[in-house]
């Protein structure tokens, strides 16, 4: 029995069409058997070459589009850099102007663009004395500001065509300077204006009116009532402006006046 066992095939008969013999083949069983797992061995090899090769394949096909991210990136960083170091550079060269200002260091656009007539500097200083404001005072006639300023922009008109080329003047003052109502009266209007930037508009008895542009904060309302020296607003750069400073008008039925003629109390 022993003998039989370890003899035991499998017989394959071949015959093809026509042929009067037969081909017969005898394979053993223990051949199959090893067949058999060598086959399995080499699927679950296959598998698991696959499981573990595969996300590596993934990744180095994706390797060239990273390597490509990572110089796009190096690239910003390289231009925010850049941007930093100019804005560093803005900085402290505004500080620079905010310590001097006062003095004759804030180019006027307009004096080197247009040929339009410029009114010359005039110095401008708070006046020091006792308290000046007087309740309900008319018409506006205080100055506007407690700091120190220089008017780099005086009121400029063409009196043969009747045109106001610039009404009202510009006091170069720092950014955060107080500004104060000119007289008495209620507030008409506040808001964004593409030329005043933020402003204040005061109507006072009398159809006068006071304009303060270029703010960067405003402090009251429209419908408030405001008296004479109350504080209305911070100075700012805001609008059509080169560099900090307060746009300053004085109007009457429309019309612009000199506030330097007007304004005769707080300024040398």
């Amino acid at each position: 029995r022993g003998m039989m066992a370890e003899s035991r095939s499998f017989t394959v008969l071949i015959q093809r069409d026509g042929a009067l013999t037969a081909r017969t083949f005898r394979v053993p069983v223990w051949k199959v058997r090893a067949s058999i797992v060598a086959a399995a061995t080499f699927g679950v090899l296959l598998v698991t070459a696959v499981a573990i090769y595969a996300p590596i394949y993934r990744a180095a096909a994706r390797l060239p589009a990273l390597q490509h991210e990572v110089a796009r990136l190096k690239g910003e960083n390289a231009r925010i850099l850049e941007l930093s170091a100019a804005v560093d550079s803005l900085e402290r060269r505004y500080g620079q102007v905010r310590k001097m200002i006062g003095a004759d260091i804030v180019p006027d656009p307009v004096r080197y663009s247009a040929s339009l007539p410029v009114a010359p500097p005039i110095r401008a200083v708070p006046h020091a004395g006792p308290a000046r404001f007087t309740p309900n005072a008319l018409p506006p006639h205080y100055w506007p500001l407690d700091e120190s300023g220089f008017i780099t922009r005086g009121q400029v008109g063409d009196t043969a065509k009747k045109e106001e080329l610039h009404p009202g003047i510009d006091i170069a003052v720092p950014v955060g300077s107080i500004v104060r109502a000119a007289g008495g009266g209620a507030v008409a209007e506040t808001g964004q204006d593409p030329e005043y930037g933020s402003f204040v508009l005061l109507q006072h008895p009398d159809s006068f009116q006071t304009m303060y542009g270029h703010l960067s904060r405003r402090l009251v309302a429209v419908g408030d009532s405001v008296q004479p020296g109350q504080v209305i607003g911070l100075t700012g750069n805001s609008g059509r402006s080169s560099a900090p400073h307060l746009h300053f008008e004085i109007r009457r039925q429309g019309v612009s006046l000199d506030p330097l003629t007007m304004v005769k109390e707080g300024r040398q």
